[in-house]
């Protein structure tokens, strides 16, 4: 589909039922509590779009393809997707080190670390199940860091930037889970599949990762 634009954001689809949006780095999904966190996806989309309502998030350092609803019914629907795990998400990372395997699955259940929220942690009392499949793109040993393609199975908040680095492969640029400090966390939505809620048309969007 043509790529249009919307108070600096990309759009990939705009129709009745649903829009897909390219969210750059650094910008909220929706709202954050302080006055000066106001500036977001979703308010941005409002100003053309009033209807335009929440149905997942990227957390701001992320990049990539999110999808928003048009209307109540139609964030219902597609919410459903999701919480069904209908909808097919690829994101694409480059992590530090040189990852020895081809591919592999990390399953490390996870819970929001209170004392220094928003960070999460690994409880294997506690956590709840999480799971994610990777695989190897390429590695640069001069660099010394692998790009991989990332699923992930669940979603829970942070689930990728926290299993990856888990397995002593912390994203580029994600002090936050000690990486080293970098021009911005290499973390980039890729690919977004779903099923269109009105047609029942499969749809598929890729967003070309920007490191």
């Amino acid at each position: 589909m043509t790529k249009s634009t919307s108070r600096a954001l990309v759009l990939h689809c705009v129709d009745g039922a649903l829009l897909v949006v390219d969210k750059p780095a650094g910008l909220l999904s929706v709202p954050g509590r302080l006055p000066e966190n106001q500036d977001c996806v979703v308010s941005r989309l409002q100003q053309d779009y009033p209807d335009a309502l929440t149905v997942h998030r990227l957390d701001q350092v992320t990049s990539g393809l999110m999808l928003y609803a048009r209307g109540k019914a139609m964030q219902v629907a597609l919410s459903k997707q999701f919480e069904q795990r209908q909808v097919s998400k690829r994101y694409e990372a480059l992590v530090q080190g040189l990852v020895e395997a081809e591919s592999g699955e990390i399953d490390l259940p996870l819970i929001c670390d209170w004392p220094n929220r928003p960070k999460q942690m690994v409880s294997f009392e506690l956590g709840k199940p999480s799971l994610t499949r990777w695989q190897v793109l390429a590695r640069d040993a001069a660099a010394q860091t692998t790009r991989v393609e990332l699923e992930p199975v669940t979603g829970r908040s942070h689930q990728l930037r926290l299993h990856l680095a888990s397995i002593g492969h912390p994203i580029v640029g994600d002090v936050m889970y000690d990486a080293l400090p970098a021009a911005r966390v290499c973390l980039h939505a890729r690919r977004l599949g779903f099923v269109h809620p009105l047609s029942g048309a499969a749809l598929e969007f890729v967003s070309e990762c920007p490191f």
